[in-house]
């Protein structure tokens, strides 16, 4: 445990989330395999946007004095900033992972259901999930800055500049005026929604909370019913209203779950084994992305990366269990 405690003294919390929500978002889901998330100048890229990203919101959040309701709302945010200001898949029909999705749910000029999909997506695993896993890595930093106010504006500049490098370098695609504007106007209205949400949002439910593992289930279930439904629904339900209306009942449906329980208070293992089942199919997957013949890019080294992660998960588990005996032993010798 001292040895634990020393390397995180050495390692700033903005430094290891700079790394993790690119790691997550793009490399254990497999967008971005080895070969091609360590590329240097993906990788340069990869962690210019992402981890910046993740860096501001996580800084806004604290800096406004918000909670977790706050920061999904960043995410999305966030989400519209890379998928509809940056790449533009949210309105380019030839974007290339559209794949299906580019004519399903295709609308006057708007992707509608990957737009809403990408939305959830970046919300939860590249800002949620990160910020949540460093913070309980850094339980007495949680509500402290991470970087200084001049630090926090370079990775604004930067998540800025690799934006406009992106809009302009990627494809040749520009979106209509007033379908790029009104994309801009809603990270606007997130924006100012996180800023309003009341800290506690969501805290004060009424149950008691049940043992973590059925917290893992809910994350790894709610996980595989995200991707049932954007992915597997469509050849069954060719009506895209019908089919985005089931992507906002998950999230309302899972956000009132939690809601339902009070998490005031000590509750560290809950909240990490949410996260991490909702990481744990993207684990399960890993290695059976190695096998995939229909894959055009090399996923070769997914299955390592997987295993990382499932030891990085046990292991931080194991830390975590560490620190609440730690503390009844204290509390009892109080």
């Amino acid at each position: 445990m001292g040895t634990m405690n020393h390397l995180q003294s050495r390692i700033p919390p903005a430094l290891v989330l700079l790394l993790l929500s690119p790691m997550i978002a793009e490399l254990l889901s497999g967008s971005a395999p080895p070969l091609e998330f360590f590329n240097p100048i993906a990788f340069a890229l990869l962690v210019s946007l992402y981890g910046s990203g993740a860096i501001l919101m996580r800084e806004l959040m604290v800096r406004w004095g918000k909670g977790y309701a706050s920061l999904l709302l960043l995410g999305a945010a966030y989400g519209i900033i890379e998928e509809g200001l940056m790449v533009k898949s949210f309105f380019d029909p030839a974007w290339p992972d559209l794949g299906f999705l580019g004519i399903f749910g295709h609308w006057i000029g708007v992707n509608w259901v990957w737009a809403e999909m990408l939305t959830i997506y970046h919300a939860v695993f590249s800002i949620t999930i990160p910020v949540l896993l460093v913070e309980l890595a850094y339980p007495s930093l949680r509500k402290e800055h991470w970087v200084s106010n001049r630090t926090l504006g370079f990775f604004a500049t930067l998540l800025v500049g690799v934006s406009f490098l992106g809009f302009f370098a990627l494809t040749p695609y520009y979106p209509p005026v007033p379908h790029y504007t009104s994309a801009v106007l809603l990270v606007l209205l997130l924006i100012f929604l996180a800023w309003k949400v009341p800290p506690d949002y969501g805290m004060h439910g009424s149950k008691q909370l049940y043992r973590p593992i059925y917290f893992w289930a809910a994350g790894f279930l709610g996980t595989l019913a995200f991707f049932l439904i954007f992915w597997l629904l469509p050849f069954f339900l060719p009506f895209p209203v019908l089919m985005m209306l089931s992507g906002a009942l998950l999230v309302s449906g899972f956000a009132r779950f939690l809601k339902g329980f009070d998490w005031r208070g000590y509750n560290n293992l809950h909240r990490f084994a949410l996260a991490s089942g909702g990481l744990s199919l993207f684990i399960l997957l890993a290695p059976l992305q190695e096998i995939d013949k229909t894959r055009i890019d090399n996923p070769q080294g997914m299955g390592i990366v997987g295993l990382i992660f499932l030891s990085g998960l046990l292991l931080f588990w194991w830390r975590i269990r560490q620190r609440m005996r730690d503390r009844r032993t204290i509390m009892v010798w109080s």
